[in-house]
């Protein structure tokens, strides 16, 4: 993602003035000793909490896909949950769809409604591009979580996974394990989600380049198409396939139930596995410690959460409290950590239900 935030900054200050946020100015030739409207506002704040002080009423548009996945399910959830937290927010959610055209009318449906500000993800970031740019173009400015849209005039603000990361963490969890272990030519495999994907291409990227570092590649690698049941047969065919296996990384923890599924199935042992994405059951596995399962990498499904503590300070005309700038970043990227059972009691709060 582009990290240059400034002129967006700019561009769209008058989006923000639209949506309602109050924003004055102080000019030399006020007196002196009569503070400004913002440093008043400031000091107020300050003292009763900062940006979590009430403000002014802000009505948030939400659109997100079904929720027939656990991951999708705590988008949904998270945002509800964050917007629950502000007596100023009002948070109008359209019915969640898989249908590109109901996700298009359901945000045409909010820019009428004239919401102050939208928070979308997107079933098809290029799909719904274009209306997202018509609630820009309406002064109502957009957070566009996850899937990105292709035009950066099609959003305020950007959140979202590290695919890369992801690979990364994964990799260098089975990479250093295997060394510690003093495993040579290891056979490591692949479990994808969709492979045509861009973020599945990323996350794949990553997990070659980590392993690389340790002289190590990726013997085998299939797509289990982010489904249970894909999951189970993938799983089952690569178990066949491969009479010796060191390490496993599943993309998605969702799909994982199916691959978990089969390597019991199987009966299989010699091995140990990574997830992915950072849902609850895995993490429960892992602190049970009694299988395969030794660490997932996660992708936060609080970021939709988050996205609605962004749309609120954009709406309201206020930066993020602990930076320097007064503004919201255009663009954040959140990191993929490593939960193994060492840390599994401090993740497990955040994750989601498969």
């Amino acid at each position: 993602m582009d990290k240059n935030v400034g002129r967006r900054g700019f561009l769209w200050s008058g989006a923000v003035l639209g949506a309602g946020a109050l924003v004055t100015a102080c000019t030399s030739n006020e007196p002196a000793a009569q503070a400004s409207a913002p440093a008043a506002a400031a000091a107020t704040a300050a003292a009763t909490g900062g940006n979590e002080a009430p403000g002014d009423k802000v009505v948030i548009g939400f659109s997100a896909p079904a929720a027939d996945h656990g991951w999708i399910a705590a988008i949904s959830k998270n945002a509800t949950d964050a917007a629950k937290q502000y007596s100023d927010v009002e948070l109008k959610a359209v019915e969640p769809t898989n249908d590109i055209n109901q996700q298009i009318s359901a945000v045409e449906s909010l820019i009428q409604a004239k919401v102050n500000v939208l928070v979308i993800l997107p079933n098809d970031g290029e799909q719904l591009n274009q209306v997202a740019r018509q609630a820009m173009d309406a002064g109502i400015p957009v957070v566009n979580v996850d899937r990105v849209f292709p035009d950066k005039l099609s959003y305020r603000a950007w959140i979202g996974g590290d695919n890369y990361g992801m690979g990364v963490a994964a990799g260098h969890f089975i990479g250093k394990t295997l060394k510690d272990k003093g495993v040579s030519n290891p056979v490591i495999l692949e479990i994808q989600g969709i492979a045509t994907l861009p973020l599945t291409q990323d996350r794949s990227k990553g997990f070659a380049d980590a392993l690389k570092t340790y002289g190590f590649t990726v013997t085998a690698q299939q797509d289990a198409k982010f489904t249970v049941e894909s999951g189970t047969q993938v799983a089952s065919n690569l178990l066949q396939a491969h009479k010796k296996i060191d390490a496993i990384w599943n993309h998605d923890d969702d799909q994982g139930i199916g691959v978990m599924a089969a390597i019991k199935e199987a009966g299989r042992d010699e091995f140990f596995m990574v997830g992915g994405a950072g849902s609850a059951n895995a993490m429960r596995d892992i602190q049970a410690d009694s299988g395969v399962l030794k660490a997932t990498v996660t992708y936060p499904a609080t970021m939709a959460g988050s996205a609605i503590k962004i749309a609120r300070l954009i709406a309201q005309g206020k930066g993020m409290s602990d930076l320097l700038e007064q503004e919201v970043p255009q663009s954040i990227t959140l990191s993929s950590e490593t939960v193994s059972k060492d840390n599994v009691a401090q993740y497990l709060p955040i994750g989601f239900e498969s």
